[in-house]
């Protein structure tokens, strides 16, 4: 399924980076078009840079695969710079046959605390004018863009930790602010989010968590109630056990999940895709990368984790599982007895 936008379209983002956004009441739905496929253990040529782990299968009568691709580029405080790296990776990802194309925690804008160090000085216009042409790119090139960035408020609140979510028709469908922030984020640089974001591409759903939000096992589990084949994780990591939390919450949860990093912290934690098992499907060497991986809920390698063990974990949760299985005797309720 392809995410499509209606006749009407509503501005919902106000101030400095006001792109137009498809409201959700107006979203429909139609039939996916068909997307990049290549059998288990082949190769496909790849641009220098480029990481692939192909490892779909081709289905006849429906789209059983969506590529994605993560970056890893190098962070910087100019918007101008980062707009034109940006769009150059968007054109290299596209010619791999992306259609999901995922970039880091405040890419575009800059990061706070790295490359930021007062949102005061940061040029809005600027910032505003490269979002708009990475959208119009997204329409060109018919790719799904994720996109950190500083989210500019009404002054003085400061502004959003946010994450883009730019449809292939070049309209911002949605925007996740992350919720979580650190302490020191929250105290001198972002306002919290409220809400979870959830968006599907090609029958495919997504969410996104950020960064620091990996500490927070109740924000992955919102997203496997949600029921998301996929987890995108842009982060400017600090730790190397960010990595390992990462595979965990692949593997607890059985849904893909995208690591996002930035090309400085590449020796902490790269830019990777784990399976829905906790495997690791491709991951970035040093310096500006993409991986590319195939999404593939068919791949008899994640049957277990995903039609099985995915399931029973849910309706474990909820008790369902369970109920019939339960008895009253007094050997089990007398917590005591030998």
């Amino acid at each position: 399924m392809i995410l499509h936008r209606e006749t009407v379209v509503d501005t919902q983002i106000s101030g400095p980076l006001a792109l137009p956004v498809v409201p959700r009441s107006a979203w429909s739905w139609e039939p996916a078009r068909s997307c990049v496929t290549n059998d288990r253990g082949s190769r496909a040529a790849t641009a220098p840079g480029v990481h692939l782990d192909v490892s779909s299968r081709r289905q006849t009568g429906r789209v059983s695969t969506l590529r994605i691709a993560v970056t890893q580029p190098d962070a910087s405080p100019d918007p101008h710079r980062n707009g034109e790296v940006t769009r150059r990776l968007m054109r290299t990802a596209a010619a791999q046959g992306a259609r999901l194309v995922l970039f880091p925690e405040g890419h575009l804008s800059g990061y706070a605390k790295e490359q930021v160090h007062d949102f005061a000085d940061t040029d809005w216009p600027t910032v505003r004018a490269e979002t708009q042409a990475v959208a119009d790119l997204a329409a060109e090139l018919g790719v799904w863009v994720v996109l950190g960035s500083a989210h500019p408020l009404t002054p003085p609140h400061r502004p959003h930790n946010s994450v883009y979510v730019i449809s292939d028709t070049g309209q911002v469908v949605d925007r996740y602010d992350k919720r979580f922030c650190s302490a020191t984020e929250t105290l001198h640089f972002y306002t919290p989010g409220t809400e979870p974001t959830v968006f599907e591409v090609d029958g495919y759903r997504f969410g996104i968590a950020v960064c620091v939000e990996i500490n927070f096992l109740e924000v992955f589990s919102e997203y496997a109630a949600l029921g998301v084949d996929c987890l995108l994780l842009p982060t400017y990591p600090v730790d190397a056990i960010f990595r390992t939390k990462a595979q965990a919450l692949a593997a607890i949860n059985n849904y893909w999940v995208a690591v996002c990093s930035v090309a400085q912290t590449h020796h902490l934690v790269p830019s990777e895709l784990f399976g829905p098992d906790g495997t690791s499907l491709a991951a970035a060497s040093a310096g500006e990368e993409i991986v590319l991986a195939d999404l593939d809920r068919t791949d008899p390698e994640f049957h277990i984790a995903l039609d099985l063990a995915r399931p029973w974990r849910s309706s474990a949760l909820d008790g369902s599982f369970y109920r019939g299985h339960h008895v009253r005797d007094p050997r089990s309720s007398d917590r005591t007895a030998l």
